[in-house]
């Protein structure tokens, strides 16, 4: 089962953000092989969850794994190709087995040049309600702009805790995206005296090992109901943005020149809308949109 924090260390975690960093959003299986068919054994998954395959950099197949614990991919092309196998989002994905052809030979892939970009985030860059892995945005802006992708969006569980900014600084990064606020809004996890600092804290831990790293602070997209509402907490997502733009003309004003903030709004505004099915998170067609967006906003690397 792939984790997206250090396994050994799940326990220095809040148990349901280590719930959220066994799921295997944007994680990958890749290796080079000239097989002609896949297959594989997994998990059952009751519900769904979707497995996506890509070959030499095109998506060319994907299977439903609701309700059934294997999965096959026939018919590739022949040749040695770069395969990757993108897991499930959502839910946990253990598996058990992996076949190819038996005559087939099969290698790690050659050591990649690809950008390393790092996107930490709430359930809206988990993307459980896209319909497939590779339909959520941050695999649409990773694979148009030839990143290679480190997923840290955790459904429920995105409130800058100290361990994930760890993570981050310890991983290596050309670029790092933080989308903050609609967790810590819902769940009233910090206020209007500790979300300010908490950001600045949090960016100071990467910070201390990606001194020159770009880095983008994202403030909270669109979502009716939220806006100007004050939850228990007395913070509304207007006021989250105001706050993140704050923290961001901080450390920039003291002299962090390689940080930017994109407002959500900008992002998926209220025109957008209709595509928020509980007014909270954003469909599949919505995170074409935000991925559509994020690539002319990102700074480029």
């Amino acid at each position: 089962m792939p984790w997206r924090i250090e396994h050994e260390e799940r326990e220095l975690y809040d148990s349901e953000l280590a719930l959220r960093a066994a799921m295997a959003a944007g994680v990958r299986v890749t290796f080079q092989s000239d097989t002609t068919a896949i297959e594989g054994t997994c998990n059952l998954f009751e519900e769904r969850g979707q497995i996506d395959l890509v070959v030499d950099g095109k998506l060319v197949a994907s299977v439903n794994l609701a309700n059934q614990s294997s999965f096959q991919f026939e018919n590739l092309s022949a040749g040695t190709k770069i395969v990757e196998l993108w897991l499930p989002q959502f839910g946990e994905t253990r598996l058990s087995g992996l076949g190819i052809d038996v005559e087939a030979d099969i290698s790690a892939t050659p050591e990649s040049n690809a950008k390393k970009w790092i996107t930490y985030g709430s359930p809206t860059s988990q993307c459980s309600a896209a319909d497939s892995p590779t339909k959520t945005w941050p695999a649409i802006v990773a694979r148009t702009s030839g990143y290679d992708l480190t997923c840290l969006g955790f459904g429920g569980q995105c409130h800058l805790d100290p361990m994930i900014a760890r993570v981050i600084r310890d991983s290596e990064a050309d670029l790092i995206s933080m989308c903050l606020g609609i967790n810590i809004y819902g769940s009233r996890s910090l206020n209007q005296r500790t979300f300010y600092p908490g950001i600045l804290g949090f960016v100071k831990i990467v910070r201390e090992k990606h001194p020159t790293t770009p880095i983008v602070l994202i403030s909270p997209i669109y979502s009716p109901g939220r806006e100007t509402e004050l939850n228990d907490v007395g913070f509304s997502l207007k006021q989250m943005r105001d706050e993140v733009k704050r923290a961001y003309e901080t450390l920039n004003a003291h002299g962090d020149e390689n940080i930017t903030y994109i407002n959500g709004l900008d992002i998926f505004g209220s025109d957008k809308a209709h595509l928020l099915p509980d007014d909270l998170h954003p469909n599949n067609e919505g995170y074409g949109i935000m991925a559509d967006n994020l690539l002319g906003l990102l700074p480029k690397i």
